[in-house]
């Protein structure tokens, strides 16, 4: 259906391949079933010349007590493991994030630097709430966060934003619905231009730059590059003495981050 109507992206949303209890359940023999049936999807796509992303939606919990899909750093492992990368990449979802006890930051930098960032559903849910919420996105630092993420990843064309989200139990007029979609992509545009503004002035850049500076020296390329082995690091400390640690300066990176916003 979805070649059919000139769709660019499809999405396994897996919130049912998991487990209630490993007592019963052959955890191996299930995650090897769910390799196979990505693999025959794959086949599938080929078969009918669907040239479009296939995407996964981790998710960690609920229905299931445990799903396969955890998060982003499970399904990066799962998919490597079977072959699959290269095939896949990964829709994150920040509500989804906040169940499996990461940001939404977290989920989108470790797809990225797996090379699996894919496509966005920006929804958030509530902290106070332990399931998930799907609402729309109306934070600004959460917004320029992701839009950080999403400009250090060159974009994620062919996939995109995505609300699959819905009003409070107690929005009841129809009008709710329009102000949702206008506050959550209002919200998104403010981040992108937050995360314009932080590439601008450098700041932050440059601190993070600071803070790994030693790895561009002489030994810290060898030790970057394994040619700097335990015996050779010994007789560095010996010679050296006890080494200086430097402030990784959190709180000055906040305080940039928040004269963005």
């Amino acid at each position: 259906a979805t070649h059919y109507l000139g769709g660019e992206n499809f999405v396994f949303w897996g919130g049912r391949e998991g487990y209630q209890s490993l007592l019963n359940t052959d955890m191996e023999r299930e995650l090897n079933h769910l390799a196979k049936f990505f693999e025959a999807a794959v086949a599938y796509k080929k078969k009918i010349g669907f040239n479009g992303t296939l995407l996964i939606e981790p998710k960690p919990q609920e229905p299931t007590k445990h799903q396969y899909d955890w998060d982003a750093a499970t399904t990066s492992n799962f998919l490597r493991k079977y072959g699959l990368i290269g095939e896949f990449k990964l829709n994150i979802e920040c509500n989804h994030a906040t169940l499996s006890g990461h940001s939404c930051h977290h989920e989108l930098e470790t797809a990225r630097i797996n090379g699996l960032l894919g496509n966005i559903d920006a929804n958030t849910g509530d902290p106070q709430v332990g399931w998930d919420t799907d609402q729309f996105l109306v934070d600004i630092q959460e917004a320029t966060m992701i839009m950080l993420s999403v400009v250090r990843n060159g974009g994620i064309a062919p996939g995109g934003f995505n609300f699959d989200a819905k009003l409070r139990r107690e929005s009841t007029d129809v009008e709710d619905l329009f102000i949702a979609h206008i506050i959550g992509m209002d919200t998104m545009a403010r981040g992108l231009k937050n995360v314009a503004k932080l590439v601008e002035d450098g700041a932050l850049a440059e601190l993070v730059r600071k803070r790994y500076q030693s790895f561009d020296t002489e030994i810290g390329a060898q030790i970057e590059a394994g040619k700097a082995d335990f015996d050779f690091l010994e007789k560095k400390v010996k010679e050296w003495g006890k080494p200086k640690v430097a402030s990784a300066k959190q709180e000055l990176a906040e305080m940039i981050l928040q004269s963005a916003l």
